[in-house]
């Protein structure tokens, strides 16, 4: 089955997302920090495990829209602790693609199945090409032929 860009997109903020989990797991300081986050080294392990659970769940999942919307809810929280111009600006830029996904994830999602016709038993005749033989000459000779005497015509 072939992948809309949008489902590619949303496997990259999936990996995305599991990469940046780690770092906050592995090195909260660092991330909080660099980000500029005003909170303390366990709420941002918090945000890294809530990372790490929204990239597995938009990779496994079937419907990916309301994973990748889940990362939209979990953009917002970090933009609302963020003080750091530069992490602010990071974060808008992933958020506004965590956006433009999930509502393209959403349409794709919810739109009704695509009906697929399947027109190879049929051949266009009205009946079997053996009974359709020879019909159309048929047709020609009888309108060629003089129409028989009827009884007003004597």
């Amino acid at each position: 089955m072939h992948q809309s860009r949008a489902q590619a997109v949303a496997a990259g903020l999936g990996f995305f997302s599991i990469g940046l989990g780690l770092a906050e797991l592995v090195a909260p300081r660092l991330v909080r920090q660099a980000m500029g986050f005003r909170c303390s080294d366990r709420v941002v392990r918090l945000y890294g495990a809530r990372e790490v659970v929204n990239g597995v769940g938009i990779l496994l999942a079937w419907k990916r829209a309301p994973w990748v919307w889940a990362r939209v809810a979990g953009d917002a929280l970090d933009l609302a602790t963020s003080r750091s111009p530069v992490g602010i600006a990071a974060l808008a830029g992933v958020t506004a693609a965590d956006i433009a996904t999930a509502a393209q994830l959403s349409r794709e999602e919810n739109a009704p199945p695509r009906r697929h016709y399947d027109y190879s038993s049929r051949s266009g005749f009205p009946r079997p090409p053996a009974e359709m033989r020879g019909t159309a000459r048929a047709t020609a000779a009888a309108a060629a032929a003089p129409a028989p005497p009827t009884a007003h015509t004597r």
